[in-house]
Parts: structure tokens; C-alpha cells; sequence
């Protein structure tokens, strides 16, 4: 017993080392766009997570705004009250700061959320195309080549339109950003579909599905604990970049106003409050929710370009 116990943390330290001294980690290592990239949006999301702890002011209370801060320039101390904001406030007197932080809570849930259940529908469509075949499969591509020769924005229109229509009145603003991931979860998941059913072809051909086949092991068995785990890595990349895709999405929505509701702003909102007061001279209103929304997307785009190369050994 105490050998065992002694072994255990030279166990844990040899762990550690071999997957210090990955090819992986070697890699991010190498890459410093990376390495900014991971830095970048681990300290977004963390802001984004903790903003109640960080943000100076909550932006949505009402019991806290004062009108006479409105339009405070940034930096520079109130002519009424003598307050300074970071980031100046806007036509109510919101922080701008805090608003930002707020409002990247919602940008990063509804892109996070709305990429996992893209990913989940696709994987599942995508496994049983490529593994059942026959009628199975032409239906559920014709359908992804169909939904393809839109735009993926006019196809989340489309749906959150649907789909806000028949939620009641009273759950509408309840319900705005669950409808926001579902539509667009079910524009973004023909790309993941696409590319698991061209690796599950690929794969349901090889030995080891076959030994399974010859043991008794079930379709259902097969695909998730043989095939899937085998074409995870393009999927994981795939994940990656449109995550920026659907932040962006979502930004798009509510600048249109038809995605977040004004009681819960997410960056696109913001962008689209700042945009009506951009040539009355407010500048900040709209430049530093729009810079914030270009950084934390442009960051997510590099640091998936770069898990694309330290995955597919052909581009390394």
C-alpha cells in the first residue's frame, strides 16, 4: 500500500511531462498568434463570467442609473455630477464598460450554445448518413444542399422569425435568446454534418468496425463508441471557427433587432444603440462595443486557424 501511494504522484508528474512534451503542445509553443490568440479570449471570458464581480456599475438596474451622467465622455469627469466612467456612459447614463462585459456574457453564451447544438445535430445527422446510407442518407444531405444555397444569416432570420411567431406575447423577451441559439444552432450544423458523414465513410470501412460488427455490437454501439471517437479531431476545428461565426451571427441578429432583447444586450445591441448616436459626436458608444466584438472574434478565428494546423499534419 504505501509503494502504491509513492507511486502515484511519480505517476501523475510522468503524466504531466508526456503531455508537456507533446507534439501539441509543442506547437502552441511555436505559434505566438496563438499563444495571443488563448490569451486574449481566456481574459475575455473570464471578464465575461465574473462580471458582476468586475464591472463597476450594473448597466441594468434602473435604481442605479442617473440621467445626468448621460453621455459622459470617456476618461473625462461629469458636468453635472462630476463623475468619471473608463469608457464614458451612454443616452442613460449606463457605464459603458459594465455594459460591454454584461453584454459579452450574453454574445459568448448564445455563440457557445448555439455551436454545441449545431455540433450535436450535426454529428448525429452527419454518423447515421454515413453509416446507414441508402434513402437515409440522400434525404438528410439533400436537405444540408438545400439549406446551403442560402446564407446562413437570411436561414437564422427565417427560423428565430418562425419560431418567435408562435411563442406566446408574455414569453417572447423570456424566450428571445433560447430562439437565438436554436436558429442559429439550425443554420450552422450542415458543416458538421457534412464533414462527420465523410469521415464515417471513410471509417465504417475499416477492421476494427468490422471486428465490432462480427462480436454482435449494435449500429448504435459502433457509432458512438468506435466510429465517433475516430473523427473528432476536424470537428473540434470546425467548432472553433464558428463559434466566431456564431458570435458574429448573433451580433448580426441584434443589430438588426431581431436577436437579443433590449433588457438583456448582448454586443450587437450595443453596436446598434451606439450606431444612432455615431454622427451626433458619441463616438464611444459605438466604437468600443463594436472594437471588443471585432477582438474577441478575430481571436477565436485565429486561435481555430492554428488548432486546424497543429491537427491535420498535411498543412504543418
Amino acid at each position: 500500500m504505501a509503494d502504491s501511494a509513492l507511486n502515484t504522484p511519480a505517476k501523475e508528474r510522468s503524466r504531466l511531462r508526456v503531455a508537456l512534451d507533446s507534439d501539441f503542445v509543442y506547437q502552441f509553443k511555436k505559434s505566438p498568434v496563438a499563444i495571443v490568440s488563448a490569451v486574449v479570449v481566456l481574459i475575455m471570458v473570464f471578464c465575461a463570467l465574473f462580471a458582476p464581480l468586475i464591472a463597476p456599475f450594473n448597466p441594468f438596474d434602473p435604481a442605479s442609473l442617473n440621467l445626468m451622467n448621460g453621455f459622459s465622455k470617456p476618461m473625462e469627469p461629469n458636468a453635472f455630477t462630476g463623475e468619471t466612467f473608463w469608457l464614458g456612459t451612454d443616452d442613460q447614463g449606463r457605464d459603458v464598460f459594465s455594459t460591454i462585459l454584461y453584454g459579452m456574457r450574453i454574445s459568448l453564451f448564445v455563440g457557445a450554445a448555439a455551436v454545441l447544438f449545431a455540433m450535436v445535430l450535426g454529428i448525429t445527422l452527419g454518423l447515421i448518413a454515413g453509416y446507414v446510407g441508402g434513402w437515409v442518407e440522400t434525404i438528410i444531405m439533400r436537405v444540408a444542399d438545400v439549406q446551403l444555397t442560402f446564407p446562413a444569416i437570411l436561414v437564422a432570420m427565417l427560423i428565430f422569425g418562425v419560431a418567435k411567431g408562435i411563442t406566446p406575447v408574455e414569453y417572447r423577451d423570456q424566450m428571445a435568446i433560447w430562439v437565438l441559439i436554436i436558429a442559429i444552432g439550425l443554420s450552422d450544423w450542415v458543416q458538421f454534418a457534412r464533414v462527420v458523414r465523410g469521415a464515417t465513410l471513410v471509417e465504417k470501412n475499416k477492421e476494427y468496425v468490422q471486428a465490432a460488427r462480427l462480436i454482435g455490437r449494435g449500429s448504435g454501439a459502433i457509432m458512438l463508441r468506435h466510429i465517433l471517437p475516430n473523427v473528432l479531431s476536424p470537428v473540434l476545428v470546425i467548432a472553433t471557427i464558428s463559434l466566431a461565426l456564431a458570435i458574429i451571427a448573433e451580433a448580426t441578429l441584434s443589430f438588426l433587432g431581431v436577436g437579443a432583447p433590449p433588457t438583456q444586450p448582448s454586443l450587437g445591441t450595443l453596436i446598434r444603440i451606439g450606431q444612432g448616436f455615431l454622427f451626433s459626436g458619441e463616438w464611444w458608444i459605438l466604437l468600443f462595443p463594436a472594437v471588443t466584438l471585432l477582438t474577441l472574434a478575430l481571436s477565436v478565428n485565429l486561435l481555430g486557424d492554428w488548432l486546424r494546423d497543429a491537427l491535420n499534419p498535411r498543412l504543418r
